[in-house]
Parts: structure tokens; C-alpha cells; sequence
């Protein structure tokens, strides 16, 4: 079975470099090699991601693209982050940073809440 899974920057900011692209696709295989899948292709922009993966009916799609998202957002943040801390991008902060005046996550609050929570709705990477 194939599965065309797009990921997106928060806010689709323009973030990923062709460093980030590579890394992202090295950290991509590694996943699916995990999940016994085949990731057909992979393509992406400075603001999204296309990736083709097939797999077994085995692997269930939503467990795959959990890891693939939470591994990749884990592994660019500790490559990329600046030693010193900082952001890499607009949207992108070190766990506990907030936003500036003015900057509200979905719920309200603060933007980075969704990535120090690690659900869902915080951004990519």
C-alpha cells in the first residue's frame, strides 16, 4: 500500500534549506527502515514536504506518520538549533520561548505550546 504524506512548516513559514531537506530524507529512510517500509520518494520546498511511502498492511498509517514527524522534528532541532539557543525560523522556537507581542498559538496562548507539549498542533520541525 502507498501513502502520499505531506508535511507543512506552522504557518508555512519558509524554513527548511537544502541542508534540512537532506537531513529530513536521511532521517525519513531511517524511520520507514524501522517500520519495515519503503520510502518511494521525497521532495520538498522551503515551506513543505512530500513524501511517497509504501508499506506493509501491517504498519498502521497514523503510528508511521507520528514517528516520522515527532523522530524528524527531534533530530533537525538538535542538529540545526543554534548551540547558544536562539530559533532556526519564524515559527521555530527552543522549547519554553515565547512569541513576541502581539503572537498567539490556536488556543490563545503561546505559540510554541504545541511544540513543548508535543501534540499535534504544534509545528514541523
Amino acid at each position: 500500500m502507498h501513502a502520499h504524506v505531506v508535511f507543512v512548516t506552522k504557518f508555512r513559514h519558509n524554513v527548511f534549506t537544502d541542508d534540512h531537506l537532506v537531513g529530513m530524507e536521511e532521517i525519513t529512510r531511517s524511520v520507514c527502515a524501522d517500520f519495515e517500509c519503503e520510502p518511494v520518494e521525497f521532495n520538498g520546498k522551503t515551506n513543505h514536504v512530500h513524501l511517497l511511502v509504501n508499506f506493509p498492511p501491517k504498519v498502521a498509517v497514523t503510528k508511521l506518520v507520528n514517528s516520522l514527524k515527532g523522530v524528524s522534528s527531534r533530530r533537525l532541532r538538535l542538529a540545526y538549533l543554534p548551540a547558544g539557543g536562539g530559533r532556526l525560523g519564524p515559527g521555530l522556537r527552543r522549547e519554553g520561548e515565547r512569541g513576541g507581542a502581539g503572537q498567539q498559538g490556536e488556543d490563545g496562548g503561546d505559540p510554541a505550546a504545541g511544540a513543548v507539549r508535543g501534540g499535534g498542533h504544534g509545528p514541523w520541525f
